[in-house]
C-alpha cells in the first residue's frame, strides 16, 4: 500500500460507528479483506491497519524470540485489545466499546494518516497532542530526519 494521505474530522454515533470519508476509503483499497484495530503504543488513540499492513507487522513480530521475557511481554502488550473489524456496506467502521473507552472517544473524532495506517483520535485529544508537540517539532525533525541523506529524490 502506498502512503495514506489526509486528516479527516468525523463523527462517531452512540454505538461507536464512524462513516469513513470517501477519499479515505479509496486510498484503503480493497475493503473486503477487513482491517485490524488496536490501541496505540505511545498515544491515547487507535490504529487501523489494513490486513496487508497487519500481516507485515506480524511477520516482524513473529521473528522475536518468545523465550526472551521482554519479547513475550512486548507481544502481549502490543496485541492487547486487538480486534478484526470491517467496513459495512454503507461505509461505516464500528469501533468496539473497549477501544472507544481506551481512546476516550466522544462524538467528534479525527482520522489521521500515519504513513501506512490510520490513527483514530478523539478530536480534543488530537488537538492537544498536536498543540503540545509544536514547540518541540523543529528539534524532533532535526533529530529524526537531520542525518538522512537520500540522493535519489533530492530530499535530505
Amino acid at each position: 500500500m502506498d502512503a495514506l494521505i489526509g486528516t479527516y474530522e468525523c463523527k462517531a454515533d452512540v454505538k461507536g460507528r464512524v462513516m469513513l470519508p470517501t477519499s479515505l476509503k479509496k486510498q484503503l483499497g480493497s475493503l473486503e479483506d477487513g482491517f485490524v484495530l488496536k490501541r496505540s503504543v505511545f498515544q491515547p488513540c487507535l490504529e487501523l491497519y489494513s490486513m496487508k499492513e497487519w500481516n507485515k507487522m506480524m511477520q516482524k513480530i513473529n521473528k522475536l524470540n518468545r523465550f526472551v521475557k521482554k519479547n513475550n511481554d512486548f507481544i502481549r502488550r502490543f496485541t492487547a485489545g486487538v480486534k478484526m473489524v470491517e467496513i459495512d456496506a454503507t461505509g461505516r467502521l464500528l469501533i468496539p466499546k473497549d477501544l472507544v473507552v481506551f481512546a476516550q472517544i466522544d462524538k467528534d473524532i479525527v482520522l489521521s494518516s500515519a504513513v501506512s495506517i490510520i490513527e483514530i483520535w478523539d478530536k480534543n485529544l488530537y488537538e492537544d497532542a498536536i498543540d503540545n508537540a509544536t514547540d518541540d517539532f523543529a528539534d524532533l525533525a532535526e533529530e529524526v530526519m537531520g542525518n538522512l541523506i537520500d540522493d535519489e529524490d533530492g530530499i535530505s
